[in-house]
């Protein structure tokens, strides 16, 4: 039996087909047991089986107490997310940044404990979980981000889960000289404990350069993938056109954080360019994840303020950022097989 559905959301008509579909996803066979061990080759992820995979999915909010969005770090808003949102892959964004005087550097056991709370959540649930230095400035703390990963590997390296993502956005710095280095000394850390997960490598001008890594990419280490970024109101052509042009030169992207406002997090949401972005990674079979879960009053919010910490919301709970992002990650797999229509 199938059934078509039309909703209009927000000015924009989104049109599929697709088996009858649950709220709950059925928990036989989770994500992680159908596809194991993800795995770079070439410019694609693949999995146990050798097939590629695009999967769809969240990024929580920094892990520091004082902006607020470490309270949806619970077990309960995971479970949601992947029962209800049908996410297959959530990101956890470790507060490491110098600046951030309440994060992982200044107090290592409440971030510690908030992160671990979510990448537990994750492996009982079965989806994937991207464990994310969350710092624009990684080089300058290399030694404590070697022993945090250390501490990861040796943790959660024997699970397929988990990915480690070791740069979150580097600024405007050499990727020559000072974030492939880095990145070379973080990865044989991590390689020493944990010789097959998958490590993914941020990219200069806020992980935007993918063109300028394509040129020079790590070697020496397998299962390598490089982080795009991009924020649909102020990443328009020119950012694909890099992304392109990476592709072309073989460099294996993964868009751990993507927005549907201005890069700055706020503003509206732009939906001709979210569409664009949605249609480019359908092409080239990215795996994604939307920033961000959190219910601060600003544009890339998914809830409304005073949203429940414990999932079970309703479309009243939702932002207009979180009523379209649902509505693409719950139908990724439609959307890749034709089966899910956007019309602007």
């Amino acid at each position: 039996m199938r059934l078509v559905f039309t909703l209009l959301l927000s000015g924009l008509f989104l049109i599929y087909s697709c088996a009858v579909c649950h709220n709950n996803i059925p928990q036989s066979e989770s994500v992680v047991s159908k596809h194991g061990l993800l795995k770079v080759r070439g410019i694609h992820i693949v999995d146990k089986n050798n097939e590629t995979v695009s999967l769809a999915g969240n990024s929580f909010f920094w892990s520091n107490p004082y902006w607020q969005g470490v309270k949806y770090y619970t077990p309960e808003v995971v479970r949601w997310l992947h029962r209800d949102w049908h996410t297959h892959i959530i990101r956890v964004p470790l507060a490491a940044d110098p600046r951030v005087k309440d994060g992982y550097l200044y107090q290592p056991e409440v971030n510690l404990k908030a992160v671990e709370r979510l990448i537990n959540a994750a492996i009982d649930e079965g989806i994937y979980v991207i464990i994310d230095w969350h710092s624009q400035h990684a080089e300058k703390n290399e030694k404590e981000a070697i022993v945090f990963f250390e501490k990861m590997a040796h943790k959660y390296g024997k699970y397929p889960n988990v990915m480690y993502e070791i740069y979150n956005e580097p600024l405007k710095i050499s990727w020559d000289t000072v974030i492939k280095p880095y990145a070379e000394r973080v990865i044989k850390a991590i390689r020493k404990i944990d010789p097959d997960n998958m490590i993914i490598v941020g990219t200069p001008h806020w992980s935007q350069d993918v063109d300028v890594a394509s040129k020079n990419p790590i070697n020496g280490f397998n299962n390598i993938a490089y982080t795009l970024h991009f924020y649909a109101a102020s990443h328009f052509e020119w950012l694909s056109k890099k992304m392109e042009k990476a592709i072309q030169n073989g460099l294996p992207l993964f868009v751990t954080e993507w927005g549907t406002v201005k890069a700055n997090g706020d503003g509206r949401v732009h939906l001709e360019s979210v569409g664009k972005w949605m249609q480019l990674m359908k092409k080239y079979k990215l795996n994604h994840c939307n920033w961000t879960v959190n219910d601060k009053t600003e544009g890339a919010s998914i809830l409304k303020p005073g949203a429940s910490t414990k999932g079970g919301w309703t479309e009243k709970d939702l932002s207009p950022s979180g009523k379209l992002v649902r509505e693409y990650i719950r139908n990724w797999q439609a959307i890749l097989n034709d089966k899910y229509t956007i019309i602007p």
